[in-house]
């Protein structure tokens, strides 16, 4: 009897536990369920996050590291991160760890760390520091295509699609825009009290050897004001435009293409006519002391622009607002632009800010929707960009800031976070400057290689041979100190035994496959 009532208990338990089990399994399913792993729940929960749902939605929470160069150390990070943490947290299920470096190590800092292995999620790239191309391929970032129209909806509507194809490294997506000015417009940055003390009419320079009567003047009425200065790089770089609708392909091999010409037949620009008129006018600048005569071994104009010192110097980024942004550069000056070309975009006008994801990340989707989050919700950009409000900015009006001084957070350096326009002005910009932008990016004129970047892979023991060449001639002819009469022809003859036409021949022939794939 005892025997046969345990029977019927441990019946009864086995009954209810199975209930019990059902019941819980019907609340899991009507709430979301329990993700196991960002990779196992990203598709299921990709459009909740989108209606900004997704803390509800069963994400398990995650933490993703973001590296990114800053230029000013941020005493108040700490704040900003937490911040933004209450946000993605409850947005999303992540925490951001901010992990910022110093501008001049940052490259070296990641390249580093993809050499080794080491684990991160989201990375600042570019064209022009911690190689963006040459990281894809190497393998180090996540292919994003397949994941972008998933995790990334709004964004891609959001860019024009010239971004969407210069962002290709060999057909495949490796990095999201941060999206700003995307174009080149070639042109001098002049104060604006020696532009209207000696009459400079930028409408009247239509070509650089035009601005030589204005800095003539500046160099006989003001004594101790560099009239046009320049650093060890020299100029020719960003004045290519202005000489002859020229275009970099790599800027370290010194190779590119004229934009006018339907074979895109790769060049050495250091044997063009008009490389050569540039080291011409440079040198007879130099030796009228318009240029600083330190300017082979100079390695920036920042400090002596700052105190007043320099009357111009040459930009390829003149957008709208330009003039604005450099009084601050220029100590306070007000400032005057020239503006020598139209607006133009290329594969590198538009790859100079971007985050990637690691390879090695273990919560890529996680990252994509972080990356989501941070460019269309205002919160989160403007928190990177300007801090806490009352803490480290102030509202002049609904839509503009300006820093509160001491406050421990102005990194002023939006362009390296994200969308640019969706963040709040600073204190003397305005929208009508940030709508001619984004109309800029819309109407400038296409590159015929945009979406085209050249693997040096094949070819990296010449090219090191031909960038220690550049770095013994380069200073000299490119700042006007040396006469090109004298030296160039040795440059030209220096860099062929580097092997420069073994690399224009692999330029070339990655171009012409580049084109057969792309029917360009």
């Amino acid at each position: 009897m005892q025997r046969q009532d345990g029977k019927h208990v441990r019946g009864k338990w086995r009954i209810w536990s199975v209930m019990l089990l059902l019941f819980t399994l019907l609340l899991n399913a009507c709430g979301g369920g329990g993700a196991t792993s960002d990779k196992g729940d990203a598709k299921g929960t990709s459009s909740e996050t989108s209606s900004g749902s997704a803390g509800s939605g069963g994400l398990e929470p995650v933490e993703l590291t973001w590296y990114y160069p800053q230029w000013n150390t941020q005493r108040d990070l700490k704040t900003v991160e937490q911040a933004i943490n209450d946000i993605t947290t409850k947005e999303i299920q992540a925490t951001i760890r901010l992990k910022p470096i110093e501008n001049s190590s940052y490259a070296q800092k990641l390249n580093t760390m993809v050499a080794s292995n080491e684990s991160f999620d989201i990375a600042w790239t570019s064209f022009w520091m911690f190689d963006y191309a040459q990281n894809a391929r190497k393998g180090a970032f996540l292919d994003l295509d397949g994941l972008i129209d998933t995790h990334m909806p709004e964004l891609k509507k959001t860019l024009p699609g010239v971004v969407w194809e210069a962002l290709k490294v060999d057909g495949k997506t490796y990095g999201i825009l941060n999206y700003q000015t995307i174009t080149n417009r070639e042109g001098f940055i002049v104060q604006k009290q020696y532009a209207d003390k000696y009459k400079l009419d930028p409408a009247s320079i239509k070509q650089v050897k035009d601005m030589e009567p204005f800095l003539t003047d500046v160099r006989t009425g003001e004594p101790g004001i560099i009239p046009f200065a320049l650093t060890r790089g020299g100029s020719f770089e960003v004045m290519k435009n202005s000489f002859n609708r020229l275009e970099f392909i790599n800027n370290h091999a010194i190779i590119g293409i004229y934009q006018d010409d339907k074979e895109l037949k790769a060049v050495d620009i250091i044997q063009t006519p008009e490389y050569k008129e540039y080291t011409e006018l440079m040198h007879g600048w130099f030796k009228k002391g318009i240029i600083n005569q330190d300017a082979a071994n100079l390695k920036s104009v920042n400090d002596l622009k700052k105190v007043g010192k320099i009357a111009s110097v040459f930009h390829n980024v003149l957008k709208p607002g330009r003039d604005i942004e450099e009084k601050a550069s220029f100590g306070g000056k007000d400032i005057a632009l020239v503006h020598l070309t139209e607006p133009y975009v290329g594969t590198n006008t538009i790859i100079q800010s971007m985050q990637a994801i690691s390879k090695n990340s273990k919560n890529p989707e996680r990252a994509l929707m972080f990356l989501e989050l941070l460019n269309k919700d205002e919160r989160l950009i403007n928190l990177i960009s300007f801090g806490v409000e009352g803490k480290h900015y102030e509202k002049v009006n609904e839509h503009t800031v300006k820093p509160i001084e001491g406050g421990g957070y102005d990194p002023n350096q939006t362009w390296v976070f994200g969308n640019t326009f969706k963040a709040f002005l600073r204190e003397g910009q305005s929208q009508e400057v940030r709508d001619q932008t984004i109309k800029e990016n819309e109407s400038a004129r296409p590159s015929p290689i945009l979406g085209f970047t050249f693997d040096p892979q094949p070819v990296l023991t010449e090219m090191a041979n031909i960038q220690a060449v550049n770095d013994q001639y380069g200073p000299g002819l490119d700042t006007g100190t040396v006469d090109p009469v004298q030296h160039l022809q040795e440059y030209i003859d220096k860099r062929k035994q580097a092997g420069i036409d073994k690399v224009l021949g692999e330029i070339q022939r990655q171009l012409d496959e580049w084109r057969k794939k792309t029917g360009k």
